[in-house]
């Protein structure tokens, strides 16, 4: 049931118009109350889509009565007109939603192909027709909803003792910190402030969606927001409901790299032995973003010495005499040099596990990538956003 699982909330996801080939392309989720706290982080690219200069400003007041998502366009780099657009689009939903709406207090989101302005002629229709299909049973709608080039939509729930978490998330291409490449819509019915929303919040995406990096390429239109209705009436103790949060964040995040355009392997990147987190992140990140490697894993080449390479590029604290790499458990290489025969690596499944040791401390981090074919050059010759 996606960000329906929880008590106070409806969507919808209807087909608008907006794209070409008649996909569903338009999605709605309201928030019922009786609270309407909220959370968000967005996009750290100094470009910013229209949709993402509107939500950060709705976010400052910490209240979302609705979100209103779009694929088929990002209204990125659309000026003056693309935010215009996205006001028009924000006061559209307060007025087919009624008076207890305004849109200070909707939030919008946007993906789709960068430099085009949206069909509002689509659109604003698309949101009264998404209204009047509102339901509680409206998640899995709404999420196939906001697919561009995903082969699957994107869903996860987590119950606790008698509250919810749930969400849906978008993306396939552009994956990188940053926050990768998505528009993710989180909500629970547990009854909490927004300031705690926005902690649980940013502490599950800086050690998930932060650490998915499909291709090193950085999104205009990433949005994650955290929605609570407290229509369950229960107040959790922090610690549980910041991992239910971190949990759901977590399955989306993987789904992403799952899903990642032309990919035929997940590859489980995990640095330890390092002097702090930042520079297992930083290790992590530049194994991930190793095209050679990369391209080397596709071909099911146990090529550690391009972990070494990527390693050395990095400002981390290690001695390269002591460097370790494992692929799918082999230790191929030990001391910077060669360890166990690389012929005992098996990379036929379709998850490949490496793990980097630094030698230098006891931090650790784990990133997610996955390998570049043939294919991803086709899927991204029609991406965006």
């Amino acid at each position: 049931m996606s960000v329906t699982a929880a008590q106070g909330f409806t969507a919808a996801g209807i087909a608008a118009g907006i794209k070409a080939n008649g996909n569903p392309d338009l999605a709605l989720v309201v928030n019922n109350g009786p609270r309407l706290a909220a959370a968000g982080v967005f996009t750290s690219n100094r470009v910013k889509a229209a949709p993402v200069h509107w939500s950060e400003q709705v976010l400052r007041g910490a209240t979302v009565g609705a979100v209103v998502l779009n694929s088929g366009g990002a209204n990125a780099c659309t000026g003056p007109k693309g935010f215009q657009d996205t006001h028009a689009t924000a006061e559209k939903v307060a007025a087919v939603l009624g008076e207890d709406f305004n849109a200070g207090e909707v939030a919008v989101a946007s993906t789709g192909l960068i430099g085009v302005l949206l069909p509002m002629d689509k659109l604003l229709p698309g949101i009264e027709t998404a209204a009047a299909a509102l339901s509680e049973d409206g998640g899995e709608a709404a999420a196939i909803a906001i697919k561009t080039t995903d082969t699957v939509h994107k869903t996860a729930t987590v119950s606790r003792g008698g509250w919810t978490v749930g969400g849906m998330a978008k993306g396939a291409g552009m994956l990188a910190p940053g926050l990768a490449t998505m528009l993710v819509v989180l909500t629970t019915d547990a009854d909490l402030d927004s300031a705690t929303l926005d902690k649980a919040l940013r502490d599950a995406t800086r050690t998930t969606f932060d650490r998915v990096d499909s291709d090193g390429c950085m999104s205009t239109n990433d949005t994650v927001l955290l929605l609570a209705s407290g229509a369950s009436g229960q107040v959790p103790v922090y610690e549980e409901f910041a991992e239910a949060v971190r949990t759901v964040c977590d399955d989306l995040a993987r789904q992403l790299i799952g899903d990642a355009e032309g990919a035929s392997k997940d590859i489980r990147i995990e640095v330890i032995g390092a002097a702090s987190e930042d520079d297992a992140v930083e290790v992590g990140r530049s194994i991930a973003r190793n095209n050679l490697l990369k391209c080397a894993i596709h071909g099911e080449d146990p090529n550690w010495g391009r972990v070494l390479s990527a390693i050395g590029t990095t400002k981390a604290a290690f001695d390269p005499d002591r460097l370790n790499v494992a692929i799918n458990g082999v230790w191929v290489c030990k001391n910077g040099s060669v360890g166990e025969d690389r012929d005992l690596v098996s990379m036929k499944d379709r998850e490949v596990r490496i793990t980097a040791d630094l030698a230098t401390g006891g931090e650790s981090a784990v990133i997610w990538a996955n390998d570049l074919t043939a294919d991803y050059v086709h899927e991204n010759s029609a991406y965006s956003s």
